[in-house]
Parts: structure tokens; sequence; C-alpha cells
């Protein structure tokens, strides 16, 4: 079955799972050898039960890291895959290995990267709690489909296969359950051609791995990660500009609200909102930059602004901003030396000039910081 130029690797990720084990090995070896597929079946590891003897028994590779991790188990099996294609599924008999040619024959059709789509197939009784079912995967999946442009339904379904090409373009890297949402959203971000498949999804055969609550929240994290519009720039863009606005507001007079008078205390917290939002919006753009001199990824945006907002042009923009602030204190303090180190009424004024010199000190660094993240490895 093995001999000669490898075709598929079949990678199983394995942590205790003795009840199921054989059951799918003897199916996946069956399904090859009806196909005519020149395969390998490579079981990764972690086992502390029977699981690796079954394997050995199987007399198939057992690749044994004893690494906790869904993504340890995928990227340490990688490394022994040697065929042109890499077909993945959880060994807990939750998914039928029938479906093999199909996936197969989708990736010989032109296709980089197949998904499974179980919300599209049978589900069978038992296979999926209804709070997963209706709830956890369907939102997830929706956020991956808003933050990412992407048409995926069932991000988080096991089933999958991959030509070695587009899985070395992927530079995969998350060693939990995340690994699942990292997968899918660098395929989308390298613009790989991704087809999905319906399929029908099974009871289990043992305890599950999956930790509801901790897992979901790997996931949600993964995706802010690699989606700075949504984590920093839009909050940034909407806090900054409540403050820019309601600092005017409060500045140019009293402003009335619900039958209220505000003085110069609500300009405080104009300013707090102002200065996070600013540094919202710096964030967004030290990730994107780190993400396409880093990462691999492509902006049109933001390969303008390396043109046009130079270090030069961004330091003399903060620099006229801190300015501007020390010239209104300048003349804060003449003020209060003329009237004799008396009080003074301008608090206004002082709020106005602070926010200033921290706008212009954070434009001034943010642009080296943003030059230093735009140096291109090699």
């Amino acid at each position: 079955m093995i001999r000669g130029n490898i075709e598929l690797s079949v990678v199983l990720p394995c942590r205790n799972e003795e009840k199921s084990l054989d059951f799918c090995i003897k199916q996946i070896k069956k399904v090859l050898l009806d196909n005519k597929i020149n395969g390998e079946v490579i079981v990764s590891d972690s086992s502390s039960d029977g699981s690796p003897q079954i394997a050995l028994r199987n007399r198939v590779k057992l690749v044994k890291h004893d690494l906790e991790g869904y993504g340890n188990a995928y990227l340490e099996g990688f490394k022994e895959a040697r065929g042109k294609y890499i077909f993945m599924a959880d060994s807990d008999g939750s998914y039928d290995f029938n479906e093999i040619p199909k996936f197969l024959k989708a990736l010989k059709h032109g296709n980089d990267f197949v998904i499974g789509d179980r919300f599209k197939g049978e589900m069978r009784k038992g296979s999926m709690p209804w709070s997963h079912r209706y709830v956890g995967n369907p939102i997830l999946s929706g956020i991956l489909r808003v933050f990412f442009s992407s048409n995926v339904h069932d991000v988080h379904c096991g089933m999958r296969a991959i030509s070695r090409e587009a899985l070395d373009k992927l530079n995969l890297r998350t060693t939990g359950m995340e690994f699942a949402s990292e997968m899918v959203i660098k395929a989308i971000k390298k613009k790989l051609k991704i087809k999905q498949i319906p399929i029908n999804y099974y009871q289990r055969k043992g305890d599950s791995k999956l930790r509801p609550f901790s897992d979901a929240w790997k996931h949600m994290r993964f995706m802010l990660l690699y989606s700075p519009m949504f984590l920093f720039f839009i909050p940034g863009m909407l806090l900054f500009f409540l403050g820019l606005l309601s600092m005017i507001w409060f500045y140019f007079g009293n402003a009335h609200l619900f039958n209220l008078t505000f003085q110069f205390h609500p300009m405080f917290i104009s300013s707090l909102l102002t200065l996070i939002g600013y540094q919202l919006i710096v964030f967004a753009a030290f990730a994107k930059s780190y993400a396409i001199n880093h990462l691999g990824e492509e902006s049109e945006v933001m390969q303008k602004l390396y043109r046009h907002i130079t270090i030069e042009k961004a330091s003399l923009i903060g620099i006229m901003l801190g300015l501007i602030g020390v010239i209104i204190y300048i003349f804060i303090l003449i003020k209060w030396v003329k009237s004799g180190f008396g009080s003074l009424n301008e608090v206004k004024n002082s709020i106005l000039a602070l926010t200033l010199i921290v706008l212009g000190i954070q434009t001034i660094f943010s642009s080296f910081m943003l030059s230093i993240l735009g140096i291109k490895e090699k």
C-alpha cells in the first residue's frame, strides 16, 4: 500500500482513543485498498492507554511525542507525512473515513484545502451537544466569516484534506484546539482555493477531550489576534471620535443633556477616550504592519501609508501637536504669573494642552515603532 510515491498521508491525532482507534485504522486501510489509493496512516500519539499498541499491531506509522494539545498532534504528525496530499480526521470514531475519496478527488480537481461541513450532512443522535450545535459552533463560525470575509460554515470540523504544497504555505504554529481556526484563517489569508463538502457526523467512542469554554475562548482569542481591524481599529476609531467630538462640545460652551448642564469636568473623560482610541488605532497599525512584513500578508492600504507617511512626516506632526500643547501651557503660566499666582479658571485649556502633548508623543514614538515593524525579514 505504501510502496513508491505516496499519494495520501492520513494523519490521526490520538490521545487515549483505544476504544475507537482500531476501528478507524481498519476502516481507513480498507478505503485506501478498495479505491487503489497509495497511502500511509500516521497515528500522532500522546496517549497513556493502549492506543500506541493498537497502532503498532495494525502496522501503521506511530509518532509517539506525548505532547498535549490538538495542534501539537497534527504538527508532529505532519513532520512524518510523505504524501502529496494530507487527510486529517479525529480518531474517535465520529467521522466516516469512506469520505476520503471525495476529499482526494476535490484536491485533484484544483482545490488547495477541503473541509467537511457537518451541518450540511447528517448529524447522528448524540454526535454533538445541543450547546455546540446551536450556539458555540454557529457563533464562532459566524464571527470568523465576518472577520475574514469567508464562506466557511463549519470552521471546527475535524475532517479536512490539504495538498502538501498548500500546507507548507500556512506555517501553522498553534498547539491547542485553536489550531482548527488557525488553519482556516491562514488558508483564507493565503487565498487558497477552499472547498466545503457535506459529511455525516457520528457519536464518538470514548470520552470527549473538549473543554467547551476554554476551547471556545482559545478560538475567539486567536480570531481577534488575527483581526486587528475588529480588535483595535474599529473600537479605536469609535473611542477616538467620541472623545474628540465630546471634547469640542464641552470646550466651546456649556453642554446640555437631559436637562443637565455640564461644565469642564466631562472633558477629563473626553481626553481619556481620545487618547485610548488613538492608541488602539496605532496598535491596529502595529499589528497590520507585523502581519505584512513577518507573516506574509498583503495590504494595499498599508503599502500606500508606508509610501506617504514616513518617520519624518509623522514625527513632524507629533512635534507640532506637542508644541501647540506646550504653547497653551506657556500662556496659562504667563496668565498665572500676572495674576500674582492666584487661582485660575484654565481647566479646559489645561486638559486640551495635556491631550495634545500626549497625542504628539504617541505619534512620534509610534512612527519609529512602525518603522521597526516595517523592516522585512529575509
